[in-house]
């Protein structure tokens, strides 16, 4: 038996009213996945616990099976795994958004999903003039970068900037849980204060304004953590396995989950990324791999812009452009493949960040009897199978017969 998870990034949402009340995920035209799911056991599953904020790292991990209380260590020292940085165990590492400040508020976490280029020219940039001994800027990908700070404290209470659109940035800078934490978040505040100097003067940034694009004019760490320990899903469960994305996050939990990189060249993290690339590299993955992780980013990101149209499309896409070819090719193959559709945390149009509701997954197992849901949604699934899982539970029932 082979595993494949198709996870829609963000996929679920809240009823939004243009949509008649339809979630984005109902109001989407989804036949192949709709067919998936008549043949499927659905339920829902808890992938972020009540006392831990939903951040896209604990959610995958939850979807994973980790107790995540155990295993999170922040952000950052998964996107350093996935980069290749090895960490010393007093490294404090912390992911770091290029963002745009306008009137001293947050106006967006991406600044304005600034590409590669100009972003790695602003990451070397900030390493030049604000590097040193202590600090160390790691190029990533788009808005999404690392900050290294030797022999950090990570007792930090640091805001996501995708939580807190419109708010003044001052409200929302680094606070220390404890006295023995203070230096660092004040060494990381004078950071902030010291990029917001250099940053809109740097060449990258006088061009975008003038090409009225928003400016990558202030960094923002956050998610500190130190080096996790894990066991892999080959110690777990006996399974080799493989991951493929467009984001540093879930790469470098692949790394600590034993999982193999596997990198599609056109991969975006938005509407307009490689959908049949990765589809095709899934599906040739599980030729010598037994389980693969197909993670998709686009409908998070709609989801933080709030828009509930282009929501809709990504959805569409990942029906059309994915799990088609997916059902198409695997019903080929001479192993039996077990598929699971889900997102990992529903990040609702209408509030543009994350939340830590259940997530609808779906279940399909060849020999398995399906249960009684038609379409793939939200609300279906409350009916489903599996009811309530949490945990491990989802992961064991995909992955153990």
């Amino acid at each position: 038996m082979k595993y494949l998870v198709i996870l829609g990034d963000g996929m679920a949402d809240n009823p939004v009213a243009c949509l008649g009340n339809k979630t984005p995920l109902m109001a989407a035209h989804t036949p192949h996945i709709d067919a998936l799911c008549v043949k499927s056991r659905t339920g829902r599953l808890v992938t972020v616990p009540a006392d831990m904020s939903p951040g896209s790292a604990v959610a995958n991990l939850g979807v994973l099976g980790y107790d995540v209380h155990r295993v999170f260590e922040g952000r950052g020292v998964l996107e350093a795994a996935s980069m290749g940085v090895e960490l010393e165990d007093s490294d404090l590492a912390l992911r770091c958004n290029l963002i745009c400040i306008e009137n001293d508020e947050i106006k967006n976490h991406s600044a304005g999903h600034i590409g590669n280029e100009e972003a790695h020219q602003l990451i070397d940039f900030l390493n030049k003039e604000l590097g040193d001994e202590t600090i160390t800027f790691y190029r990533g990908v788009s808005y999404r970068h690392l900050l290294i700070v030797k022999n950090g404290e990570k007792g930090l209470d640091c805001t996501p900037p995708h939580d807190v659109p419109g708010t003044p940035f001052r409200n929302v800078l680094i606070k220390p849980k404890n006295e023995k934490s203070r230096y660092t978040a004040d060494l990381l505040n004078e950071l902030i204060l010291k990029s917001q100097e250099i940053l809109p003067k740097h060449p990258v940034n006088q061009r975008r304004m003038e090409e009225s694009k928003d400016p990558a004019n202030s960094i923002w760490p956050w998610s500190p953590g130190f080096k996790p320990k894990m066991k892999t899903l080959h110690e777990l469960y006996g399974v080799s396995g493989a991951v493929i994305s467009a984001v540093d996050l879930i790469y470098g939990i692949g790394v600590y989950a034993g999982l193999d990189a596997i990198k599609v060249e056109g991969t975006t993290g938005l509407y307009n990324t490689n959908y049949e690339g990765k589809a095709k590299a899934a599906v040739d993955a599980l030729q010598n791999h037994d389980f693969v992780y197909l993670h998709i980013e686009a409908s998070d990101e709609a989801g933080h812009e709030g828009d509930a149209e282009l929501k809709i499309k990504t959805i569409e896409y990942l029906d059309e452009r994915v799990v088609k070819f997916v059902l198409q090719e695997t019903a080929k193959m001479q192993d039996d493949v077990a598929i699971a559709i889900l997102p990992d945390h529903p990040t609702p149009c209408d509030i543009r960040t994350h939340t830590r509701d259940p997530v609808p997954f779906l279940i399909y197992h060849p020999d398995e009897k399906p249960d009684d849901v038609l379409q793939y949604n939200e609300q279906s699934v409350v009916n489903g199978f599996f009811g309530l899982l949490k945990g491990d539970e989802f992961v064991k029932a995909l992955l153990i017969k």
